[in-house]
């Protein structure tokens, strides 16, 4: 847009040649073509100084704005130069901190390392000094016995034939011969004398029953019943301990298959030998029978002792491993110390440990085991295992262990292992309990009230079938 100053320097110039032009015309008499040229001629002239002229001052400003924007920047590329520097220097300083803090680091951690370990073999030394006191002590009590018995038996004199027939009138019952054992249990199993026994787990501190842990029993030709400490370990050495955990396992199904048409929410525990689970044939037997019940895989828990678990090969693995594929869950029991790998046991499909309460309750724990028992439940909770304190037999033990977070309980307080019903028992008569004797004081019923499980004709799949379809 042109500026009102170059309209008014035009108009000047056209007036300044105008005027001359009319000048010579008038007074030095010259003609109108004339005075015109001359006119326009000065005009010209003026126009071109004042082109030469703007162009010359234009020329002067732009140098200035050029020196300006020159000395611009030169400052702008030494500031940004001082920038360049403070920044490689503050790099260089937080590289030498990163590197000084990794190295910190890498020292503190070797340094909790090797604590660890000192910890760790301070435990063992502890452990085994504990246990080298424990059986020093024991001997030098098994020691004293014989000489104690010695000088028991050395009579005064002329008394020799009265203390000859005193050991033979206190001596203590002979224990079970194992051949007598091993014949019960021959027999029992041919002839399917197998009973199975509930005893509850309830929940703290409301003591709601939420599982069953089965228990099995023999009983010989006379009736009588043998406990299972009795005979697991000569039932493993003689082969049989496959066949019965075969026998277990049906009927802790068909248990469980009555206890969920009362609740859906009840689970059982049936125990499983490291026997069972190393033999191939024998585990194939019973994975065919637990993959045709696949459907009580969230409710039916298989246990396992601590001792199977530590000592296991490639064989037991790979067996444990095909049932937790299946959806089965496992626990452990016979705890006899509380150093647990937690991650490595939820990996195997451990989601239940049973610990005695006394075990946890015992101070030397802390000093000899990785945690202090107080913190074992909430260890074992962030891999998803629930601890279960089993021999709970006083009213103390339950409100320490509440301090100690544990969420279930079993054993005599709340109530014993009871046999179930036999078949053809009505409900308040027979050999079925009352219903005082059935209550565990927390307003649950004992599963005395079962039907027909022990009996030999409930083991048959026709059996079975009838007692699922009829009424519960």
């Amino acid at each position: 847009m042109i500026r009102i100053s170059t309209i008014f320097i035009a108009i000047c110039m056209v007036l300044v040649a105008a005027s001359l032009g009319l000048v010579l015309y008038s007074v030095a008499g010259i003609s109108g073509t004339e005075s015109a040229i001359v006119a326009l001629t000065a005009l010209t002239f003026l126009i071109l100084y004042n082109a030469v002229s703007m162009r010359l001052r234009d020329r002067t400003d732009v140098g200035s704005q050029i020196a300006d924007l020159s000395r611009g920047t030169a400052d702008l590329a030494r500031q940004i130069a001082e920038f360049g520097r403070r920044l490689s220097a503050v790099e260089g300083r937080v590289a030498s901190a990163n590197s000084t803090g990794a190295d910190r680091i890498q020292s503190v951690m070797g340094e909790i390392g090797e604590l660890g370990m000192l910890v760790k073999q301070l435990a063992a030394s502890v452990a085994a000094h504990d246990e080298m006191l424990a059986s020093g002590i024991a001997a030098a009590a098994a020691a004293s016995k014989p000489a104690d018995h010695r000088q028991q038996e050395l009579p005064p004199s002329g008394e020799a034939s009265g203390a000859v027939a005193a050991p033979a009138a206190t001596a203590p019952a002979p224990s079970r011969n194992p051949v007598h054992v091993l014949a019960a249990v021959k027999s029992a199993v041919e002839e399917n004398r197998l009973d199975l026994y509930l005893q509850p787990m309830v929940t703290l501190p409301q003591r709601k029953v939420r599982f069953y842990e089965a228990v099995t029993r023999l009983r010989d030709d006379k009736d009588q019943v043998i406990t299972a400490d009795d005979f697991v370990g000569i039932a493993e050495a003689a082969g049989l301990i496959g066949r019965i955990d075969h026998m277990v396992m049906l009927r802790c199904v068909q248990v469980l298959r009555r206890l969920m048409v009362r609740n859906k929410e009840v689970g059982i525990f049936c125990n499983v030998a490291a026997a069972t689970l190393a033999h191939p044939a024998t585990f194939a037997q019973c994975l065919d029978f637990l993959e045709a019940n696949r459907a009580l895989a969230p409710s039916f828990v298989l246990e396992f002792k601590q001792a199977t678990f530590r000592n296991m090969g490639p064989t037991e693995a790979e067996h444990l491993a095909a049932l937790a594929q299946r959806g089965f869950r496992f626990s452990i029991d016979h705890v006899t110390d509380l150093r647990f790998e937690p991650r490595d046991l939820a990996d195997r499909g451990v989601r239940f440990i049973k610990v005695p309460a006394a075990l946890l309750l015992d101070v030397r724990q802390s000093s000899t085991s990785d945690i202090h028992p107080s913190d074992l439940s909430d260890l074992l909770g962030r891999f998803g295992i629930d601890l279960i304190a089993e021999r709970i037999e006083g009213e103390r033990a339950v409100v320490d262990l509440l301090d100690y977070d544990v969420r279930f309980g079993q054993g005599f307080l709340f109530a014993p292992p009871r046999p179930l019903r036999p078949e053809g028992a009505s409900a308040t008569g027979g050999t079925a309990p009352t219903k005082a004797q059935d209550s565990n004081g927390s307003g649950n019923t004992a599963p005395a009230d079962i039907p027909a499980i022990n009996s030999p004709r409930a083991t048959g799949n026709a059996a079975l079938a009838r007692r699922i379809a009829g009424p519960g």
